[in-house]
Order: C-alpha cells, then sequence, then structure tokens
C-alpha cells in the first residue's frame, strides 16, 4: 500500500475508532504530513520502506530545521501511533519508530520579577474590597511561593494567624505548611474584614471569592495579577507562575540553601528545584569560595 493510502487509513481509523477530538486529529495529520514530504524527497513509497535509518535521518532534519525536542518528540508519538497500526492490520512487519528518542530541548527557566518590580507591584492602592482582595493574593504568592491551584482552593482555616503560617495542598494531594511573611499577613487581615460582606453563602469556606460571592477561580486569578501589575506600570505577562519563581529566586539569592527553598516550593526532588531557581554564577563562585575547604588553598597558593 502506497504510504499515503497508510496515512490516510490510519487517520481514518483514529477518527472512526478512537474517537479522537478533530483538534487533535489536525495534529496528527500535521506531523504525518511532515513525514510524508520528507519520505517522497527520498523516494520512499511504501510504509515497508520505511526503517530505522529514515526515522533517524527524518529527526536529525528536523531537528536542523529548528524544531524543538518536544516538537520532534510530539512527531515521533505520531509516527509511532502509525506504525502501530500498520503492524496490526499487516501492512508491515515492524514499528521502525519504537525506541528512537528525541534530542532534549534546554529546560526553559520562568522569569522572574526583580526586588524592586515586586515591591512596585505590591504598591498598590486597596481602597476597595477588590482591591483589597488582589493585593492579599499577590502578597500570599510572593511570601510563599505557592502554586495557582494551591492558592485557589485555599480556605480562611488554611491561614494560622498566630504562628504566621499556611497549609497548602499541593501535587499528588500532598500537604505541607509554609510560613506567611507579616506584610502578607497584614494584607490578608485587611482582606479578611471585608470579605464576608461579600460572600453569597454564609458557610462559604474558600479563602477568596469573587464578585459572585464563590470561590474565585484559576482563570480570574491569573487575570488579577496581570491586571494588578499592568496598573503598578509592569508591562511584562505577569502570572503566578512568574511570582513563585521569584520568591524561590529571591530567597535563593539571599540564603543559597537550596534545600530550604525545595521544602517550601514543595518539589519532591531537589532536581526540580535546581532547575527552577537560577543563580548566576559570580554569586555560585561566591558561595564556593566562602565555603569550600579547597577553594582557600587554591586562593592561596594563587597569590
Amino acid at each position: 500500500m502506497p504510504l499515503r493510502d497508510a496515512v490516510e487509513h490510519c487517520l481514518s481509523y483514529l477518527q472512526s475508532a478512537r474517537r479522537l477530538s478533530t483538534h487533535t486529529l489536525k495534529g496528527y495529520r500535521r506531523d504525518l504530513e511532515l513525514f510524508l514530504r520528507f519520505c517522497e524527497t527520498r523516494r520512499i513509497d511504501t510504509a515497508s520502506q520505511v526503517d530505522v535509518a529514515a526515522i533517524r535521518h527524518f529527526v536529525s532534519d528536523r531537528r536542523a530545521g529548528g524544531a524543538s525536542g518536544r516538537t520532534i518528540q510530539r512527531q515521533l508519538s505520531a509516527l509511532r501511533t502509525l506504525f502501530n497500526y500498520l503492524v496490526r492490520e499487516g501492512l508491515c512487519d515492524n514499528n521502525p519508530a519504537l525506541g528512537i528518542q528525541a534530542p532534549k530541548s534546554p529546560k526553559r527557566l520562568p522569569k522572574a520579577l526583580s526586588p524592586e518590580q515586586m515591591e512596585q507591584m505590591l504598591s498598590g492602592p486597596t481602597d476597595n474590597w477588590i482591591e483589597a482582595r488582589d493585593q492579599a493574593i499577590a502578597e500570599l504568592f510572593y511570601s510563599s511561593g505557592l502554586r495557582l491551584a494551591e492558592l485557589a482552593s485555599l480556605n480562611t482555616l488554611d491561614i494560622q494567624f498566630n504562628s504566621a503560617l499556611v497549609t497548602v495542598t499541593g501535587k499528588g494531594s500532598k500537604t505541607r505548611t509554609v510560613p506567611v511573611g507579616s506584610v502578607a499577613l497584614t494584607a490578608l487581615k485587611n482582606w479578611l474584614k471585608v470579605r464576608d460582606l461579600h460572600c453569597a453563602d454564609p458557610s462559604e469556606t474558600a479563602l477568596f471569592i469573587g464578585q459572585r460571592g464563590a470561590r474565585l477561580g484559576v482563570r480570574s486569578i491569573q487575570q488579577r495579577l496581570k491586571l494588578l501589575a499592568k496598573k503598578q506600570g509592569i508591562y511584562q505577562s505577569v502570572h503566578p507562575h512568574m511570582l513563585r519563581h521569584s520568591f524561590a529566586s529571591h530567597l535563593l539569592e539571599s540564603s543559597s540553601d537550596l534545600r530550604a527553598v525545595q521544602e517550601l516550593l514543595g518539589h519532591a526532588n531537589l532536581s526540580t528545584t535546581q532547575v527552577y531557581t537560577h543563580l548566576d554564577f559570580q554569586h555560585l563562585s561566591k558561595v564556593y569560595d566562602k565555603a569550600h575547604p579547597r577553594a582557600a588553598r587554591r586562593k592561596k597558593e594563587s597569590s
């Protein structure tokens, strides 16, 4: 069977038997069409002519063309799906895309605001209950490094004002308790003074509520942060993850205690924290020269 016909048979199967969405099918078609064009330039006409070397050359071509590792991995996934179908239908003997990995792309570090930008963002007015709520949200994000879903799910009883702590439920339903700074506590107290006046139901437990008096959703929180930043003259696209990263970066730059930051962020693995945070090499060198016993000896020898 011609390779192009085989692709069409596979897409029909994915639509009828697997009932994939139109959006997903368009993605499969786009990725497989790239592979078909690649095969046409190499006069590969049938599925049986596609071998491991052909798949590797396709990956190399995509990489040379500037495709990211994530994009190539998606395209390899589409090829595995295609050849799994063809093997099952008896149209080829094996799946040449199995075991081939896409090149890894460097992980992108989320951007952080500077301490000065954070100060600028958090110095806005709180003349009404919406502004008081938004101020408390932003302060809590930056004070405690919370994830968006963690903050959105908070209840009023999760804040322990006497001990300056907040208990959150993170990924995998794991709970952790982290400190809350004094400025954030003040903002939360100011918010709670007016919160009850705007609850639709007196039994509402959500810490942050919207104009309808019910729990504020994650999309609304994202939009309010962007609006707050813009009102304060910060014209970057500010989002909760940026405030979480700002919290981690500023804390790590001051303390250089990676383990403590790991615990505060709720990361299961230290490697996640190492990617999530960033220190410039000059700062790392200072930490090394100050702490490592061989560093002092090296200085003496060089002097």
